[in-house]
């Protein structure tokens, strides 16, 4: 018996029956698959609900059905077990959920064959307080304003020495992954998921130094606030708190990257230009 854990968007109703017809098609297979809480009761399977604490390294494949947000929110649970993850794509761009729904049973079936490649990805770790518990992200980590109508003022150090201070909408932190999410809208650069570095792109900087940077995976950076704006951070598109005067994030590579299962080969310029509907002329 294999055991497989998922993740449904809940928000959508397909997912949410396809999610059910799968689990149905797993449990006749004589596998086991557990549900966050949310999509168990979506499913109305509440006897397979799972709390996140319970998850460890015994299951055998994480599955997301939704968008690559319900993929970014499944590797944030599974990420720290190295379990692999699959993504059934229920959304728009579907950068990260490579399978669509009519395929799932069989990719499924060619995962427990052997037949797939894993894609490792590198995450962010974030510390918010000096002995607060590290908190991961796949795509990015913000720093932003509070205030619409001011700019916030963000120091930034990088390893221990300070590199500028930007007056800015807001400061990316982002993955080679999450260089196609929220710091390509701020003008960052495109970079191969496959790459390891870290993205920092300031969003509508008021400075005469107002480039994006691509940093060593290694660097470690601390952002911290200014005088005389609060602000706010996120990870993966989720609030996590506001940052008061003085207070700061440290931001690095975590040490485990996530595990993106694929079937077809890791052909970025391929995905570029399908997503963009890139002419072949």
């Amino acid at each position: 018996m294999t055991r497989f854990v998922a993740y449904i968007n809940t928000r959508r109703p397909e997912a949410i029956q396809h999610g059910k017809e799968l689990v149905g098609w797993l449990e006749d297979a004589n596998h086991e698959c557990l549900l966050h809480y949310e999509s168990a009761e979506a499913i109305d399977r509440p006897d397979l609900a799972i709390d996140e604490s319970e998850i460890n390294s015994n299951y055998k494949l994480a599955i997301a059905l939704g968008g690559d947000g319900s993929v970014l929110r499944t590797v944030s649970a599974v990420g720290e077990h190295q379990i692999p993850v699959l993504g059934i794509n229920f959304g728009r761009m579907g950068y990260l959920s490579e399978v669509e729904p009519e395929m799932s049973r069989q990719r499924i079936s060619q995962f427990l064959e052997g037949d797939y490649e894993i894609q490792s990805r590198m995450r962010l770790e974030v510390h918010a307080q000096e002995k607060s518990a590290p908190i991961f992200g796949l795509n990015e980590v913000v720093v932003e304003k509070i205030d619409p109508g001011r700019t916030v003022r963000l120091s930034l150090e990088i390893n221990g020495d300070f590199f500028t201070s930007y007056a800015t909408d807001a400061l990316i932190v982002a993955t080679p992954t999450g260089s196609t999410a929220y710091s390509m809208s701020a003008r960052g650069p495109i970079v191969d998921p496959m790459h390891q570095a870290l993205l920092l792109t300031p969003v509508a900087p008021h400075s005469l130094f107002d480039r994006a940077l691509v940093l060593s995976r290694d660097d470690k950076l601390k952002i911290s606030v200014l005088p005389d704006c609060e602000a706010s951070f996120a990870v993966d598109g989720n609030v996590i708190e506001q940052l008061e005067i003085g207070e700061e994030i440290r931001c690095a590579a975590a040490r485990h990257p996530a595990q993106l299962v694929s079937f077809s080969g890791s052909n970025f310029h391929r995905a570029l230009k399908e997503k963009f509907g890139l002419s072949d002329r």
